[in-house]
């Protein structure tokens, strides 16, 4: 099932697959350059103040984004419209943002001038560009275009890799290199804008979308929560430890925080069809098409979390040099947020496209004050492997919440309980008994993953319905009345 005009999950997914992969690739490359160009304590601020560019970005969306993937999903949505009084939204709240996210920036770090200039060169740009670009992407995510939300993504990534080259071939200083780190999205996101206007036309003068407003708080507090999560990490730790060890974290965490972007786009291929069954009281496709999305999230995550857990060491090294080897150690055990969050996501998105944003906003809200808690006493008592620790300890917090709250509990608990536990269990063991042989175990794993999907049934069907959809195996091998295989 999908929206006429509109590409398929499985086209939308590679899609956003190949432009996010390669995405992630450049912004990580972009992130390397930069830490090798900038001392560690530079870098440690840098990334204090690319946590507040993050919130702040946050703001000037406030959930709307999926607010405006539920209104457009429904029949007869006049799309047009819909976009235009989120892009009249987004203009107050980014104003807003500004005046009173300065004014906390200030009262934070009044006497530290230094990182006063560094925010104000990098955010501003920043925000303002990201904020363009999400609406350029929520608008062919909702027509269920990806591929223009993957040339965007690109176009931003190559702009900041090509940015932060010149900058260091010319010896700028660091508060250029922030201006122009800023810079690379907002040229991206003018592009982005250009994009929509080029294939839809958005009335100015119209009606304003009274929907936009519906459980707007429910949604604007569950993203704040979302986005505020992965930053609390530089936020608090500068407060328990030295600026080169944030360096150090930021350094570990950001490989796998750059490549969550890939289980991501699995969900933004599924999350407008998971409403649209919603929406259309298809409840047992709904059910059905959400633990694939679970299994499918967990299982990239997981792919990618082997490479980083079995060659932790050696990937430091080649990517940042032998001085910032210290951060291996963090990088192996944060590795395996790759998977969880996955999982996790995909829970969350079950609960929002159900109607139950309120019970998912409670739940993020007690991630949050367990983070805020796990990186504040365990920072103090065991340093940065206690901060790689508490990504753990926040991820299953999340895990346990959302599922408790599921009106399904039951058949995801029977399905994914059991999912979570031989991949978990397969990538300790292997490390243990393989512990001198990490590219055996690392195989081993693969093959575990390879398995498990030739096993599971609803993963071989949809696997065998796409094939037999693109003519490369006999229809007869698959039943051509599921909806759920048939929408991929």
């Amino acid at each position: 099932m999908k929206k006429p005009n509109g590409n398929s999950i499985a086209m939308n997914i590679l899609h956003l697959f190949y432009s996010t992969a390669l995405a992630s690739a450049l912004n990580a490359g972009a992130l390397i350059v930069l830490a090798s160009y900038l001392k560690s304590s530079n870098y440690g601020m840098f990334s204090v103040a690319l946590a507040f560019a993050m919130i702040m970005a946050y703001f000037t969306d406030a959930g709307l984004s999926k607010i405006v993937l539920r209104e457009g999903s429904k029949e007869k949505a006049d799309v047009p419209v819909v976009m235009s009084s989120y892009i009249k939204l987004r203009l107050i709240l980014l104003i807003a943002t500004f005046v009173v996210g300065f004014i906390i920036i200030r009262s934070l770090h009044s006497e530290d001038t230094m990182l006063l200039r560094t925010s104000y060169f990098l955010i501003i740009p920043f925000v303002i560009g990201v904020s363009m670009q999400s609406i350029a992407s929520t608008y062919f995510q909702l027509v269920e275009k990806m591929q223009f939300s993957g040339f965007i993504r690109i176009t931003s990534s190559l702009l900041l890799v090509l940015s932060i080259t010149i900058g260091m071939i010319f010896k700028w200083h660091p508060y250029i290199i922030y201006s122009a780190y800023g810079l690379s999205y907002l040229l991206s996101g003018l592009m982005g804008i250009l994009l929509v206007l080029r294939y839809t036309k958005i009335p100015i003068r119209c009606t304003f979308h009274k929907g936009l407003f519906d459980q707007l708080l429910s949604f604007t507090i569950t993203g704040l929560l979302f986005v505020i999560l992965p930053q609390l990490g530089p936020i608090l730790l500068e407060k328990t430890v030295s600026l080169a060890e944030v360096g150090l974290f930021a350094v570990a965490y950001r490989i796998p925080q750059a490549l969550l972007q890939l289980p991501f786009i699995v969900a933004g291929a599924f999350y407008p069809v998971l409403f649209r069954y919603y929406n259309s009281n298809h409840m047992k496709d709904h059910e059905s098409l959400n633990m694939l999305q679970m299994k499918v999230m967990g299982l990239v995550g997981m792919a990618m979390t082997v490479p980083l857990y079995y060659f932790a060491t050696p990937i430091i090294e080649l990517l940042f040099g032998a001085e910032w080897v210290s951060a291996a150690s963090l990088l192996k055990i944060i590795s395996i947020v790759l998977f969880l969050q996955g999982i996790t996501i995909a829970l969350a998105d079950g609960l929002t496209t159900r109607a139950r944003q309120t019970q998912r906003m409670i739940v993020q809200s007690l991630a949050v004050v367990g983070a805020a808690i796990f990186y504040w006493t365990l920072s103090q008592s065991f340093g940065l492997i206690g901060a790689a620790w508490a990504c753990i300890l926040i991820e299953v917090v999340a895990f346990l919440g959302f599922w408790i709250v599921a009106p399904n509990r039951t058949f995801i608990g029977k399905r994914m309980i059991p999912f979570i536990t031989i991949l978990i269990g397969s990538l300790v063991l292997c490390d243990w008994v393989f512990s001198s042989l990490p590219v055996l175990a690392a195989g081993v794993q693969y093959v575990i993953i390879v398995i498990f999907i030739l096993v599971d049934k609803q993963m071989n069907h949809s696997l065998f319905a796409y094939l037999s959809n693109k003519g490369i195996v006999s229809r007869g091998k698959v039943r051509s009345s599921d909806r759920v295989e048939d929408g991929l």
